[in-house]
């Protein structure tokens, strides 16, 4: 029997409440997984090794492993039962139906809530593109010597030539400014479109691998208003999303079980777009998600 009940709580809105014991599975369930994405990271740490796959996805990213243990049932949803361990957080009220996520407490992520929401609508609205075949990361390492890689640690499975003649063949086409301003100064111009921060929302489109990544950073912002599964969710698709990254990147990463992606092939080409579509639907899910915890943290 289910332990989750609907009330309604104004003529336009419901407030889904949690029975004490599913809120406890969740935030459980929740530290359990986090905890075993955290640990190879911090086991790393200890070491003082790296990882350019999976680190990325903490730095770029900045966010602790620490924080990402923390659980939140996100907005319209009250906890039942003992739930005071909430309110000496942010954000977080008692009423009548248990306690809930108040959006008037939360400043900051309402503030965000705008201009993400502006982001995702505008994304949203457009077609996908899918010929990118993720040669940001080519357009990295374009024309500079080894020493000047960002993982120099690991060789580029093809030449310096040859990775300049995939490049100059298949052409550069990115819409996204957190990709383009790591290209190199001689890739920078062979962008058709010269990318800012300021244009952002002008350009973003829903079959870019990282603006697909960004969905983790933007439901981050918005938490606790949005869910810890919600979180969660888009943090899963970031870290398959940025093993596809690697695959395709003209880096020779097999030592860490990263198998390479030959996109300066037709087959390769064939492959990565499949993976690249696969992500995009993924991704449209959790965008109308996020756009809905947007509407919700401005409405209230």
């Amino acid at each position: 029997m289910s332990t989750t009940t609907t009330t309604t709580i104004g003529r336009d809105a419901e407030l889904v409440v949690l029975a004490e014991k599913e809120w406890r599975r969740a935030q459980s369930e929740h530290r359990r997984v986090t905890a075993e994405w955290s640990a190879p990271r911090l086991a790393r740490r200890q070491k003082g090794e790296r990882h350019p796959v999976d680190d990325f996805l903490w730095e770029y990213y900045p966010i602790r492993p620490a924080q990402l243990q923390r659980w939140s049932p996100g907005v319209g949803v009250a906890l039942a039962g003992d739930a005071t361990q909430f309110l000496s957080l942010p954000g977080f009220a008692t009423t009548a139906h248990g306690v809930v996520i108040d959006p008037s407490q939360l400043p900051q992520q309402r503030k965000a809530a705008e201009r993400i929401a502006e982001l995702l609508s505008a994304t949203q609205a457009r077609p996908g593109r899918f010929g990118c075949f993720a040669l940001h990361e080519w357009a990295m390492v374009y024309d500079i010597d080894q020493s000047a890689l960002r993982h120099a640690a690991y060789p580029l499975r093809l030449a310096p030539n040859e990775v300049r003649g995939v490049v100059d063949e298949l052409g550069l086409r990115c819409t996204h400014f957190d990709a383009f301003r790591f290209y190199t100064d001689a890739a920078r111009p062979l962008n058709p479109l010269q990318l800012t921060r300021a244009d952002q929302v002008e350009h973003e489109q829903p079959g870019c691998l990282h603006a697909n990544m960004d969905l983790f950073k933007w439901a981050w912002q918005l938490f606790p208003g949005a869910a810890a599964d919600l979180v969660r969710a888009t943090r899963q698709l970031t870290a398959e999303v940025r093993w596809l990254d690697m695959r395709a990147a003209p880096y020779d990463l097999r030592t860490l079980g990263v198998v390479p992606l030959h996109v300066e092939t037709t087959d390769g080409r064939a492959e990565f777009v499949a993976a690249q579509r696969g992500f995009a639907e993924r991704a449209a899910g959790l965008r109308g998600e996020l756009l809905t915890v947007a509407s919700a943290l401005l409405s209230a």
